[in-house]
């Protein structure tokens, strides 16, 4: 037996063999052995299945859908909340005195306030104050509606069209990001009753209270894509809706830093600002 490998030597029906025993070894008992001993019984023989033992069927663990909930949760919603508070604080700090200047342009240019509050829709479909310069006359919006603004809108300031062309007017809601109520990067938040295409926007899409399941931001991916501005038809409405969603699904601080960086030129561009 020392020309036989080990394997074979003592697996069970060889080990008989070899001692010159008399036993009856079933089929399945000799081709197991075979299996350990690295064999490969012919799957031709009826005497024998050709798979021993039968497969097992797989059982993969499920897999986490990897949805907005989750992937801006957790250790991911401290980073990006701490992001916003050190940048916010930053940026504040620079534009502190400009931002004073415009709020006494403001006051100069049309009488009425240098900031305007406007209730949004935020961070799981919580209403907050939105805070902007004030770029239009002073006037209270008719109960329900929230008209938006459109090219050479009449209602729009000297002093407001200049700061509405450069975005300035948004550099109050920095204070909203130091609240808790709004982040650098995120979905633009909305105004209740808002319309495309003469229908609210919660009739024209049916995944669009989706994108509130994160803070409502300054900039956003819609916006670097030029998806900002007027929404008088209901496919701006839904392209902007995608965007949205896309960037809560693909979120992470590079994509947080890649979306502030391309703000830069999308201001420049002017795109769809009035």
């Amino acid at each position: 037996m020392s020309h036989l490998p080990r394997s074979l030597a003592f697996s069970g029906p060889l080990r008989a063999a070899a001692s010159g025993a008399r036993r009856y070894d079933p089929p399945w008992t000799a081709a197991r052995a075979g299996l350990r001993a690295g064999f490969d019984p012919t799957p031709w023989s009826p005497a024998f299945p050709a798979a021993w033992p039968p497969p097992r069927p797989h059982r993969s663990p499920p897999r986490r859908s990897p949805g907005p909930d989750r992937r801006v949760g957790g250790w991911r919603a401290a980073a990006k909340r701490g992001t916003d508070l050190v940048l916010a604080t930053l940026l504040l700090g620079l534009l502190a005195l400009p931002m004073a200047a415009i709020a006494l342009w403001i006051r100069a240019d049309s009488p009425g306030p240098a900031l305007f509050r406007q209730r949004r829709i935020g961070h799981l479909g919580l209403p907050f104050q939105v805070l902007k310069f004030r770029t239009m006359h002073a006037h209270a919006a008719p109960a329900g509606i929230c008209p938006q603004a459109r090219r050479h809108d009449p209602r729009v300031t000297r002093a407001g069209a200049l700061l509405r062309r450069w975005s300035i007017d948004e550099w109050p809601q920095l204070l909203n990001v130091l609240r808790g109520e709004m982040s650098l990067v995120g979905p633009r938040p909305h105004a209740p009753g808002t319309c495309a295409g003469g229908r609210p926007f919660e009739q024209v899409a049916a995944n669009y209270a989706a994108r509130h399941l994160v803070r409502p931001g300054l900039t956003g991916l819609a916006q670097v894509r030029g998806w900002r501005g007027e929404t008088e038809t209901e496919e701006k409405l839904r392209r902007r809706i995608d965007s949205d969603l896309e960037y809560i699904a693909r979120w992470s601080l590079r994509l947080d830093f890649w979306i502030l960086l391309r703000t830069v030129p999308a201001l420049l561009r002017h795109t769809n600002a009035w």
